[in-house]
């Protein structure tokens, strides 16, 4: 998955499952990488293409603005928007604990660089609410539980607890994963670059200003490497970079921050 750049490549069967396939291995941050992907193929690519229903293909349409000429192209198909539970289980943080909603879960897991999402349902007992802010290091949650409902609460950095119905609030120390990170240099691992938003670009860029004819080859190249390898060890096989691609690699990584 950091080979391709956090792009998706599942199918009508895989789509549903990735996002809490990670999310459940402790892999939070791939799940909003891939989510936030703008890069075909990925949820939000059709979006940026101007999309307003759920497309068969990722590539429906290309990124000239051609249709697909495969002969299998549909511009209303379900199954490739299938991370839409998962938004409303994790990301907003409601999800169901029993049957037919008479007990809840309220557990908001912000991730992405959010800084804020909710959801709302319609149960058989009324409706059920779960929204999240973050501002100033501080997690603001509130929640509405129907009528003869039993909600269980789990927030970041604090222990599960249970609650009854009414509308409910609470607010929590937060800290963002990522935001200590360490800045990214020359001897950074590939798979650094991968996991850090706008980095991977910024090498790619910097290699196909020196040589444009790898423009093409470049996405394939950087998955095909050894995530372990340095982004120095990386840019000293390739041919004719120059002797000013590091430093302009450097300069690219600190302005990312």
């Amino acid at each position: 998955m950091r080979g391709s750049g956090y792009t998706i490549a599942t199918g009508f069967v895989g789509t549903p499952l990735i996002c809490d396939a990670l999310t459940e291995a402790g892999h939070l941050d791939a799940a909003y990488r891939l989510l936030a992907q703008r890069d075909c193929p990925s949820w939000l690519y059709p979006v940026t293409m101007g999309a307003t229903t759920i497309w068969e293909r990722w590539d429906s349409l290309l990124p000239d603005g051609t249709v697909n000429p495969s002969g299998m192209t549909s511009f209303n198909h379900y199954a490739l928007g299938a991370v839409a539970d998962w938004l409303h289980r994790t990301v907003a943080g409601l999800a169901p604990a029993a049957p037919g909603y008479r007990e809840i879960e309220i557990r908001p897991r912000p991730g992405g660089g959010l800084t804020h999402a909710g959801a709302r349902l319609r149960t058989p007992y009324g409706a059920a609410e779960c929204s999240w802010r973050i501002g100033n290091g501080r997690l603001d949650v509130t929640a509405v539980v129907p009528a003869n409902v039993t909600a269980h609460v789990a927030l970041p950095g604090a222990d599960r607890f249970t609650v009854g119905s009414g509308a409910h609030r609470w607010d929590v120390p937060y800290t963002a994963d990522g935001d200590d990170a360490a800045p990214l240099t020359l001897d950074s691992t590939l798979a650094e670059v991968a996991d850090r938003s706008g980095a991977r670009q910024v090498l790619g860029d910097a290699i196909v200003r020196r040589m444009p004819e790898l423009a093409g080859h470049v996405e394939a190249g950087l998955g095909a490497v050894q995530q372990n390898m340095t982004v120095r060890e990386a840019i000293a096989m390739i041919p004719g970079g120059g002797d000013d691609l590091p430093a302009d690699i450097e300069a690219g990584f600190a302005r990312l921050g």
